[in-house]
């Protein structure tokens, strides 16, 4: 039988990403599921940022069904009964006493390490493989997410697909949501842009290039680490509410938003440059062309990443397209000419986005994260 009951942990390490991913396992499993889940969580005020109803002075408080408690790394709590199901998302290290108290059960709980996402072969012989435990009478199990049909899959909640192709046809629903977010309405012919990166030099450089453009864009920048780039082009320190004109770019500073409000900008967009893992599952949802910044590695390993899914993500499509987007992928990544390889990748936007349409079909057939998830867990339970 699969579990109805999660322990889920996390450590913050980027601030959203991990939380990001581990707060939307457990509402997919919570809400859609109906499982019992608890979400323990080292650093509530990063969480607090995507999750406004969230109060970080409280060690212990229920949100969207969610027992969500305060993971204080020293001292954890003795009495604490495991769920029939842990997952310690992205390989942080369960508390000593967790380990012996899941030792303890008669019937021991499902033991998950989710890894972080990756399209590289070696992951797929990783991928559910059992590790035991050193000393106690445990295994855990590696999972791993993914975009075929032989990984973990992607986390998208039911409902979810339909709900952003309805939201996508309806003009008057996303120029209410414009105006709430003191935005104005689309002009004929915009391109109206999404930028969610880490630090990154060429920020400044694809801008420069849409404002140097023949189309008017307008880029909508949340918070976040890469706001000083697009700073830099202006001049002065943009703040969430600012807005900027350069030539046929304008460029809004927004607050960074809930989970929900971020998927709707992402929907409303037609081209969304995003980071890490969470940002790059959600715009596969958005069915829109995409950037994805992938969190530098020592070494350069992140690239190696980054090409195992541009391989998968651009299977099938014209040489020259699939060329095109890799070497735009691979500037924003490396520094390279941006401006460049935006004006040859430009051409092939309404072509990318039938296949942005095609691709998140594909990433779906085999169902999601959360259905594959329950299934492997109910085999090894």
């Amino acid at each position: 039988m699969p579990p109805r009951s999660w322990d889920i942990f996390c450590t913050v390490i980027d601030n959203y990403g991990d939380i990001g991913v581990a707060w939307r396992l457990a509402r997919r499993l919570a809400r859609d599921h109906g499982h019992a889940v608890r979400l323990w969580v080292d650093d509530l005020d990063s969480f607090a940022r995507i999750a406004p109803g969230l109060d970080p002075a409280l060690p212990r408080q229920t949100l969207a069904g969610i027992d969500i408690r305060h993971w204080p790394h020293t001292d954890f709590p003795a009495d604490i009964v495991p769920a029939d199901a842990v997952i310690e998302a992205f390989g942080c290290r369960l508390p000593d006493s967790f380990e012996n108290a899941m030792a303890a059960q008669a019937v021991k709980p499902a033991w998950i390490n989710l890894e972080y996402l990756s399209a590289e072969d070696w992951t797929l012989s990783h991928h559910k493989l059992p590790s035991p435990h050193p000393r106690l009478p445990l295994t855990k199990h590696f999972f791993f997410p993914g975009f075929d049909a032989a990984s973990g899959g992607l986390i998208c909640e039911d409902g979810l697909i339909d709900a952003r192709a309805a939201w996508q046809a309806d003009d008057a629903a996303q120029d209410a949501y414009w105006l709430r977010r003191g935005l104005p309405p689309r002009v004929p012919g915009e391109l109206r842009v999404s930028l969610f990166a880490y630090h990154n030099p060429a920020a400044a450089q694809l801008l420069q290039a849409w404002a140097d453009g023949p189309l008017p864009v307008r880029c909508l920048v949340p918070e976040g680490k890469v706001l000083p780039d697009v700073s830099g082009l202006f001049g002065r320190a943009l703040r969430a509410g600012d807005h900027a004109r350069l030539g046929n770019l304008d460029v809004h500073a927004l607050p960074l938003s809930d989970q929900d409000d971020y998927d709707r900008l992402l929907w409303s967009c037609d081209f969304n440059c995003v980071r890490g893992e969470d940002s790059l599952v959600r715009s596969q949802w958005a069915a829109r062309p995409m950037l994805w910044h992938i969190y530098p590695q020592d070494d350069d390993a992140h690239l190696a990443k980054l090409k195992a899914f541009l391989d998968q993500y651009c299977a099938g499509l014209p040489t020259d397209m699939a060329a095109a987007l890799h070497a735009l992928n691979l500037a924003w990544n490396r520094d390279g000419d941006i401006a460049a390889a935006w004006r040859d990748a430009a051409p092939w936007l309404p072509a990318w986005r039938e296949h942005a349409t095609n691709w998140q079909q594909h990433l779906l057939k085999d169902g999601d994260l959360a259905a594959r998830l329950l299934h492997f867990v109910g085999e090894i339970s």
